[in-house]
């Protein structure tokens, strides 16, 4: 896609308006506009080639979803643009990911992006053609920079029988957070397709307390991957326990240089009561190559932290989290959290490597007067690793969203 300019982004915005007008569905029409300010200092505790990675930027996110047209097969449209400027940066602290740049090159002052999809519902299924962002256990688009990752491909959500629920899509280019082109989709592994097809689904029974998973999805040329997913949540007294168990199964699908034979099992186990939230985690990436996944997105693993994802060759990892929620102490909108994640038994350089990742996560909401829904979160991670180098990192996250519609 090419360079889209801010003037561009306002047309696209009101095209999409007008034609929702013309077409009589904009009473079900949504828009919102996110002011988001973020600030990334990543240290990496060593006067290297490149000491620490240091940005500040300021991201617009507009996104409106239109209604239906009446009938038995109604239309629709959804758009989003997003615009990222830059506030501070230099040549020697580039490549936080909230930028168009890389270390070496700040890069220029703005991007901009814009994308669409027009939908099509019949019944209880929709179908989806353009601009998406999934956030499915397969497959979910990253949005832990300035701007969203997005894809252009189709997709289509069944949900004809109570309880099921039914995707299948196909992705063919992404357009990465800091980046205003669509290009071919990369895996963390390696290998990159024009490709990723996947077909799967949910159960839910149990009153809904219990949910069954099963997908298929294929990187094509790349690798091909099975997950089977079960939840599970049950009340005892007070307290609200939860099992999350996902196992996932990953195999060549091509003739890449590097052969893909993995199995990674994540398991979460919770507990809740009042404002207290406990969580467990275990995760076993066992294979000759580390866990295939669609690069900057948000894979379906427990230990998919802050800067690490502890799914290395053969690494088997923990993971300890206490959630805190402020408003059963009397300060609403204000949330918490810490967690430690060890992980070991991976190789570097013939020895066992280990390493860790220790996060605090603190956002405050306002609740109301003038400035409520502005949030303020504050992410601080540490990291110490045999395999890369050590880690300290903050960012800074101003958010202010806006109803248009």
């Amino acid at each position: 896609m090419k360079h889209v300019t801010p003037l561009a982004l306002a047309v696209t915005a009101a095209i999409a308006c007008s034609s929702a007008q013309a077409a009589g569905f904009a009473d079900d029409a949504t828009a919102s506009l996110q002011l988001r300010n973020f600030y990334f200092n990543r240290d990496f505790r060593d006067p290297g080639a490149q000491s620490k990675a240091e940005e500040w930027a300021q991201g617009f996110i507009f996104k409106a979803e239109s209604g239906y047209t009446p009938g038995p097969l109604g239309l629709g449209v959804d758009v989003y643009a997003g615009l990222g400027i830059k506030l501070d940066s230099d040549d020697e602290r580039a490549g936080s990911g909230l930028l168009a740049n890389a270390y070496g090159d700040e890069g220029a002052d703005s991007y901009s992006e814009a994308t669409a999809a027009i939908k099509a519902r019949l019944s209880n299924s929709v179908l989806k053609v353009g601009g998406l962002m999934p956030k499915l256990p397969i497959a979910s688009s990253g949005d832990s920079r300035l701007l969203p990752q997005s894809f252009s491909g189709a997709s289509l959500a069944i949900n004809e029988i109570e309880n099921l629920d039914i995707q299948a899509g196909q992705l063919r280019e992404v357009n990465y957070r800091n980046s205003s082109n669509r290009e071919d989709i990369l895996s963390t592994v390696g290998g990159a397709s024009d490709r990723f097809n996947y077909l799967g689904g949910s159960y839910a029974f149990n009153s809904k307390n219990t949910t069954i998973g099963l997908w298929r999805a294929e990187l094509q040329d790349v690798y091909n991957q099975n997950l089977v997913n079960l939840i599970h949540t049950q009340p005892v007294g007070d307290w609200k326990l939860g099992v999350n168990l996902a196992w996932f199964d990953s195999g060549d699908d091509g003739n890449q240089p590097l052969k893909i034979d993995h199995q990674l099992t994540s398991l979460t186990l919770s507990a809740a009561t009042g404002p207290h939230t406990f969580r467990v985690g275990y995760q076993d990436s066992d294979g000759d190559t580390a866990f295939p996944y669609l690069a900057e997105t948000d894979p379906y693993i427990v230990n998919y932290v802050q800067i690490l994802d502890f799914a290395r060759a053969d690494e088997q990892s923990w993971q300890a989290r206490y959630d805190l929620n402020f408003a059963a102490l009397g300060i609403p909108g204000l949330n918490a959290f810490a967690r430690y994640v060890t992980g070991d038994n991976f190789d570097v350089g013939g020895t066992e490597g280990k390493e860790w990742e220790r996060d605090i996560d603190v956002s405050y909401t306002v609740q109301s007067g003038t400035f409520k829904n502005l949030a303020l979160r504050w992410r601080n991670a540490m990291v110490r690793s045999d395999a890369t180098r050590d880690i300290d990192e903050n960012r800074l996250i101003l958010s202010y969203s806006i109803a248009l519609k």
